[in-house]
């Protein structure tokens, strides 16, 4: 019984050893599993891991392996560029426009001084001939009779008036003596001549945009038909205001070109020096305004405008120079440095300048071509049958360029410095006006055939059939007439092509319009309109059909032209 009962006690108690090795097996399974498991929880961060939960013995050591673990994420820790692909592709493509900026201003620049030198070598070349065929018609008006109810032509009228102010003026420039201004000028501190420097500049800027309305007033009140009733004050007024205005303009010129000629002569070269560092002061003034599309146009027409007045500028101190030395060909070469130094400075601040504007308003390079066409086209509609004005006043009124004072001056500076006599001497001269006739066609030509190029790249062609509206004096009755007013086609179709247009003479209709000043279509206003006249014109959709689009470059106005600003 007893061996029984012992038997039965050792097989229990190997029963509980067994459950006891069998639990012990399980629990390490288990917790073996759990390490597995917290192994597969490993995170990959640039090749460390860290564990989601932390042992209770590493968090004792946290302190001493922080900085190094800081160090170790701060060496290899990454970021990827192409989750923000549009932000850094912007970026890249600013840069860009940066980098075509010099290449498409240039251009730009470029056709523009080719077009203001056409229309400079215009008043030299074939205005004189223009008024001798004039004064021809008039003398032989006797004898041949009345042909039509004009006794001249309107174009030749205007010739005939530009003609006779330049003469006018001409010999009233003679009461300046330039010496007397020169010493003058230079007897002056540097600090005051780099003022008045300045005050001429904006002088400038003003003369150019009040005389250009100034002429174009006595145009057309000269030209205007005479069964009209009377509304301006006579065509001698006008004229006499014409005349102060050019000889007032060209005295200004004048000064302009003695303060360069003194900074030039100036032993330490201050004054030029300062008269330099005030084109990068214009970086600053233009720089960080806000800019559009046409006020950019605006700007780049001035630009054009002063780069080709300053080489003028230049030229004129260069003669005068080389007149004091006896024409030696080896002061050329002093004078050379500082020339060169003047255009470099100009042409830099253009190129900073167009750069920082273009990639603060976020405007494309492109934008040049279509400035460049719009220019073009002024040329092309220029040679038009239903052509408005001659090409050398919408120059003027497009960029501020006005050639009589400045081709007055340079006439001036001329006859000064070279002296004709003999029989030799006439005939250089001749053949200097036949060499400068010459240049003037072939310039016209090159540009005629650049600017078709330059409206068909822009599909302008359809808007020089077009016949160009009427404009009421006022602004706000042009802009209520331009919303009812519907274009007629063109008497020619637009099938014939530019070739078939661009070298034919303005046809003169028989028909007397009605009394209102001739513009173009690049002579609207381009502005929004007020709220009283928006809600008018608001009231009918179908009469807004027939407006143009806000931002066509062709559409402003070109008559108010002061610094940048755009009515």
């Amino acid at each position: 019984m007893a061996d029984s009962v012992a038997a039965g006690l050792a097989d229990e108690n190997e029963t509980e050893n067994e459950d006891k090795e069998r639990e012990k097996r399980l629990f390490s399974g288990v917790r073996k599993t759990e390490e597995q498991a917290a192994a597969s929880d490993l995170t990959e961060t640039l090749g460390f891991y860290e564990r989601k939960a932390k042992c209770k013995e590493r968090k004792s050591n946290v302190s001493d392996l922080s900085l190094v673990r800081f160090i170790s994420a701060e060496l290899t820790r990454g970021y990827f560029l192409e989750h923000n692909e549009a932000k850094y592709t912007e970026r890249r493509e600013k840069v860009y426009t940066c980098l075509r900026i010099p290449k498409e201003l240039e251009k730009l620049m470029m056709f523009g001084f080719f077009l203001c030198l056409d229309v400079f070598l215009y008043v030299f070349t074939l205005l004189p001939l223009r008024v001798l065929l004039a004064l021809m018609r008039l003398l032989t008006l006797p004898c041949c009779g009345l042909s039509g109810s004009r006794i001249l032509q309107p174009a030749q009228v205007c010739d005939v008036l530009k003609g006779v102010i330049m003469v006018l003026c001409y010999f009233m420039m003679h009461y300046v003596d330039y010496s007397m201004m020169y010493h003058m000028i230079r007897g002056q501190s540097v600090i005051k001549l780099y003022i008045i420097y300045n005050m001429l500049e904006v002088a400038d800027r003003l003369f150019s945009s009040f005389g250009q309305d100034i002429l174009d007033a006595l145009y057309w009140t000269a030209t205007e038909p005479k069964e009209r009733k009377r509304a301006h004050i006579g065509v001698i007024p006008h004229f006499f205001m014409a005349v102060l205005y050019v000889f007032l303009h060209a005295i200004l010129i004048m000064v302009q070109a003695t303060t360069l000629n003194v900074a030039f002569n100036s032993h330490n070269k201050s004054l030029l020096t300062i008269m330099m560092s005030n084109n990068f002061v214009e970086i600053k003034g233009s720089v960080f305004k806000k800019f559009e599309k046409n006020n950019l146009f605006q700007m780049s027409n001035s630009d054009i405008k002063e780069r080709f007045t300053n080489y003028t500028l230049l030229l004129i101190v260069c003669l005068r120079n080389m007149e004091q030395f006896s024409w030696n060909p080896d002061h050329l070469w002093v004078l050379f440095p500082d020339v060169c130094m003047v255009i470099a400075s100009e042409t830099v601040v253009d190129i900073v300048k167009h750069a920082f504007i273009t990639k603060f308003n976020d405007i494309t390079a492109d934008v040049y071509s279509e400035y460049r066409a719009s220019l073009a086209f002024d040329l092309v509609s220029s040679r038009q049958k239903n052509a408005y004005t001659d090409y050398s006043d919408s120059v003027s009124r497009r960029m501020g360029f006005i050639p009589l004072p400045l081709a007055l001056v340079l006439i001036r500076v001329v006859t000064s410095s070279v002296k004709i006599q003999g029989s030799l001497s006439i005939v250089c001269v001749v053949l200097f006006y036949l060499g400068m006739i010459t240049l003037k066609v072939l310039n016209s030509i090159v540009l005629l055939g650049k600017s078709c190029m330059y409206v068909k790249e822009a599909n302008m062609e359809e808007k020089l059939f077009q016949n160009p509206p009427s404009a009421a004096p006022s602004r706000a009755s042009s802009r209520a007439h331009r919303t009812k007013h519907t274009r007629e086609p063109a008497g020619e179709p637009a099938e014939e092509g530019l070739s078939a247009s661009v070298t034919t003479q303005p046809s003169q209709s028989d028909e007397c319009p009605a009394p209102q000043i001739p513009t173009s279509q690049s002579d609207q206003f381009l502005t929004t309109p007020d709220e009283s006249e928006e809600k008018s014109l608001i009231q009918d959709d179908t009469e807004l059909k027939h407006r143009a689009p806000k931002k066509d470059l062709l559409e402003i106005d070109r008559f108010t032209i002061c610094g940048n600003r755009i009515d």
